[in-house]
């Protein structure tokens, strides 16, 4: 499991408030690894719990972080549109 160090809370904030147009442009590929693994690993566990209801316990780790349920959506969604499959 993906553990949330300070470098992948900042990265899910970034995905949360940024253009997935930029990031890609800027985008190599040690930085597009990092998403599909550490990141990707966290949205999609994120997305499990707050569509299946199954329990991970991101919901409460993001929230604890200043990541809340509209961050998370939008972290998810320009993950989405940079090509990590979350669901």
């Amino acid at each position: 499991m993906a553990d949330l160090s300070l470098e992948n809370i900042e990265f899910i904030k970034i995905l949360a408030t940024s253009d997935a147009t930029i990031l890609q442009a800027g985008m190599n590929d040690a930085t597009r690894h990092r998403l599909d693994d550490e990141i990707g690993t966290i949205l999609r566990e994120y997305y499990r719990e707050n569509t299946m209801g199954i329990q991970t316990g991101w919901t409460e780790k993001l929230s604890k972080v200043g990541i809340d349920e509209d961050a998370g959506k939008a972290a998810i969604a320009c993950a989405r549109r940079l090509g990590i499959d979350i669901s």
